[in-house]
């Protein structure tokens, strides 16, 4: 069975840093394409970023304006986001997704990421 948790939100004050973890069973994330994908409040679905089959192929959102780094450790089976300077307006739910945006096979339930002073 195929499952993503995510981990790793939580509270911190504009311009801080914090790392998204996810990870996955039930397949190999570093055989897989791979996604991030944020749910602001009120907002869609919007794709922030994603990692093919966990090699150096590698795309975002142009919101994320190099602050944001996807990667992945094949041992642990884990994708990661790592974050810098975070915006009040990156306040959202984020989801991991295996996939990426021309089909999501699986998603995570979310880890929440509250940027505010």
């Amino acid at each position: 069975e195929v499952q993503l948790v995510e981990s790793g939100g939580g509270l911190v004050q504009p311009g801080g840093s914090l790392r998204l973890s996810c990870a996955a069973s039930g397949f190999t994330v570093s055989s897989s394409d791979m996604s991030w994908v944020r749910q602001a409040p009120g907002k869609g679905r919007e794709w922030v970023s994603s990692i093919y089959r966990g090699i150096s192929n590698t795309y975002y959102a142009a919101f994320v304006q190099g602050r944001f780094t996807i990667s992945t450790d094949n041992t642990k089976n884990t994708l990661y986001l790592q974050m810098h300077n975070l915006k009040s307006e990156d306040t959202a739910v984020y989801y991991c997704a295996k996939g990426d945006p021309t089909k999501y096979d699986a998603w995570g339930k979310g880890t929440l990421v509250t940027v505010s002073s």
